[in-house]
C-alpha cells in the first residue's frame, strides 16, 4: 500500500465530508433537504448536473468499454452526450415549472391521484436501485485496487460515507460535493488526455494507427462490431441511451434545485458543455489504455475494464496521478450515489409517505425524519445488490437503468405536457408497461443467461436477444399511455390549459 495514494486519497474524502460538515448546519426544512431550498444558480447547478451525470459509468465504466472494444465502447460517450439535448428542448423548463421536489410532483400537477404518485415512485425507486449498484460496483472495485482489502467491505466502505452524505447534508451536500468533485474530474480528464497526447507526439494519426497494432482485435478495433455484433441490438442500446437521461430521477431532481425556468435552461446548457468535453475526452483515455496498460492487465484488475483509467493514470504519471485519479473517481462515485440515494429518499418519504399515507399533512420534521430513514433502507438495499454484481461493466449496468428511464418516466413526461387527451389511466398503464416489459426482458436476455460460465448472471441460453431491451420497452411505454387514455372513460382535461400555460411559462396564480 503506497502512503501517497493513501494520503492524497483521504485528502479529498475529507474535503467532501468538511462540505457536508457545512451542508449541515445549513439544512433546516425539506425543501433544503430535496432541493437545496431552490437557491442554486445557473452556473452552479449546471455543474452540478454534470457532476451528477458523469458517474463511475462514464470514468470507469466507458474508458474500460474504449479500451477493450475500441468503437463499440465509444457508442456510450455518443449516446450519453446527445441525450442532453432531449433533455434540454422537451423536459427541463417544463419540469422546473410544474414540479417541486421529485417526478411525481411534475405528473401531479395535471393528475392530483395517488396511484399516478404510487407508480411514479415504484419506478423512481427501480430506476435508483439499478444506477446505485452500477457506481457500488465501481467504487468496491476501485477501494480493492488501491488498499488491497476484499471487495464486500470496500463496498462497505462506501456504502456507509454516501450514507453520511445524504443524512446530514441532503441536497446542499450533494450539490457542492458534485460541483467540487466535477471540477477535479474534469482537471484528471484534461491531464490524462494530454498526457496520452504526449505519448503520441499530439498526433491523432499517429494514436489512431498505433492503437490498431497493440490490441488483440488488429485494424477491427476501429470498427463496430467487436462488442455489439447485432445492429439492432446496437440501436436499442443507443435508444435507451439518448432518451433515457430525460427520466432519470436523480438528474430530474435537479432542476428543482433553481428557482426559475431561464436558470433550468442556463443548467442544461452549462452542464453540456461540460459533459460534452469530458466524453471527447473519455476516447483517449480508451487508446490510451489499450496502448500503453493492455488488455490482460485491465482485465486482470477488474473482470468488467472498470480499472481501465487509474491503471493508465498509473503507468502515464505514477503514483501521484494514480492516487489524484482514484481519489477523484471515488468522490465521482459518493456525489453520485448519494444523488441517487436522495431521490430514492424523496421517493419514499415525500410521494409514499407524505402524500400517499400521510395524505399530504406530514409535518415539516416527520418529512425530514421519514426521508432519512428511507435514505437508510436505500443505501442498505443497493449494498447487498453490489456485493452480487462484481464481474459486471458498470456503463453496461447504467444502460439498464437508462432502459427503464426512458421506458417508464419519458413516455409519462411527454404526454402529459403535450397530449390534451392523456388521463390519469394512461399515466399509471405507460408507467407500470415501460417498467415491467424492461424489468422482464432484461431478465430473459444475455445480460442475465449466458452459455458461458462467468459470461452473466446465470448460466443457459438467452430467450430474449438483445442486451438492452429499450427497442421494444420503449415504444411499449408509449403504447401503453396511449391505450390505457383510449380505453379509459376518464376525462382529465379540464387542467390542460392551465398545465400548458405554467410548462411554457412558469406562471401559476
Amino acid at each position: 500500500m503506497n502512503v501517497t495514494v493513501v494520503v492524497l486519497f483521504l485528502a479529498i474524502v475529507l474535503l467532501t465530508l468538511v462540505i457536508t460538515y457545512f451542508a449541515a448546519k445549513r439544512t433546516q426544512t425539506t425543501g433544503d433537504f430535496y432541493t437545496a431550498g431552490g437557491e442554486l444558480t445557473g452556473w452552479q447547478n449546471g455543474i452540478a448536473i454534470a457532476g451528477d451525470y458523469l458517474s463511475a459509468a462514464s470514468f470507469l465504466g466507458i474508458a474500460g468499454s474504449i479500451a477493450l472494444f475500441g468503437f463499440d465502447g465509444f457508442f456510450y460517450s455518443i449516446g450519453f452526450l446527445i441525450a442532453y439535448l432531449v433533455v434540454l428542448f422537451l423536459v427541463a423548463e417544463p419540469l422546473r415549472n410544474l414540479g417541486k421536489y421529485t417526478l411525481a410532483d411534475m405528473i401531479n400537477s395535471r393528475f392530483d391521484a395517488k396511484k399516478v404518485r404510487g407508480a411514479a415512485a415504484l419506478s423512481t425507486i427501480t430506476i435508483v436501485t439499478f444506477y446505485m449498484i452500477a457506481q457500488l460496483v465501481g467504487a468496491g472495485a476501485l477501494i480493492q485496487l488501491l488498499f488491497g482489502i476484499d471487495y464486500w467491505i470496500a463496498v462497505l466502505i462506501v456504502g456507509v460515507m454516501m450514507t453520511v452524505y445524504v443524512l446530514f447534508g441532503g441536497m446542499i451536500a450533494t450539490s457542492w460535493v458534485q460541483i467540487t468533485k466535477a471540477i477535479l474530474l474534469m482537471a484528471g480528464m484534461v491531464i490524462i488526455s494530454f498526457l496520452v497526447l504526449l505519448k503520441f507526439n499530439f498526433n491523432l494519426s499517429t494514436m489512431f494507427t498505433e492503437v490498431k497494432t497493440v490490441t488483440s482485435h488488429g485494424a477491427d478495433y476501429l470498427k463496430p462490431g467487436l462488442q455489439y455484433t447485432q445492429p439492432l441490438g446496437t440501436i436499442s442500446l443507443m435508444l435507451a441511451l439518448v432518451l433515457g437521461t430525460s427520466g432519470l430521477p436523480h438528474i430530474l431532481m435537479r432542476f428543482f434545485t433553481v428557482n426559475n425556468a431561464k436558470t433550468a435552461r442556463s443548467s442544461v446548457i452549462t452542464a453540456t458543455w461540460t459533459i460534452g468535453i469530458f466524453y471527447v475526452l473519455t476516447l483517449f483515455l480508451g487508446f490510451g489504455a489499450a496502448a500503453f496498460v493492455g488488455d490482460e492487465k485491465i482485465l486482470a484488475a477488474n473482470p468488467g475494464g472498470n480499472m481501465a483509467a487509474p491503471l493508465l493514470a498509473q503507468a502515464l504519471g505514477g503514483d501521484i496521478l494514480f492516487a489524484f485519479i482514484s481519489a477523484v473517481a471515488f468522490a465521482t462515485i459518493l456525489a453520485v450515489v448519494a444523488g441517487l440515494v436522495l431521490s430514492g429518499a424523496s421517493a419514499f418519504a415525500h410521494d409514499l409517505y407524505g402524500q400517499i399515507i400521510k395524505k399530504g399533512k406530514a409535518s415539516d420534521k416527520q418529512q425530514m425524519l421519514a426521508a432519512r430513514y428511507a435514505s437508510l433502507a436505500v443505501s442498505v438495499f443497493a449494498i447487498l445488490l453490489a456485493l452480487f454484481a462484481q464481474s459486471l461493466n458498470v456503463a453496461f449496468l447504467v444502460s439498464l437503468a437508462f432502459c427503464i428511464a426512458a421506458s417508464a418516466n419519458l413516455p409519462v413526461i411527454l404526454y402529459t405536457v403535450y397530449w390534451k387527451r392523456f388521463n390519469t389511466a394512461g399515466a399509471v398503464t405507460a408507467m407500470l408497461t415501460g417498467l415491467f416489459s424492461a424489468l422482464i426482458l432484461v431478465s430473459l436476455s444475455p445480460s442475465v443467461f449466458s452459455p458461458i460460465e462467468g459470461a452473466a448472471l446465470f448460466v443457459g441460453d438467452p430467450i430474449f436477444p438483445l442486451d438492452n431491451p429499450a427497442l421494444i420497452s420503449v415504444p411499449l411505454g408509449f403504447l401503453g399511455g396511449y391505450i390505457g387514455t383510449k380505453f379509459s372513460k376518464e376525462a382529465d382535461m379540464e387542467r390542460y390549459a392551465e398545465v400548458k400555460v405554467r410548462a411554457n411559462t412558469g406562471y401559476s396564480e
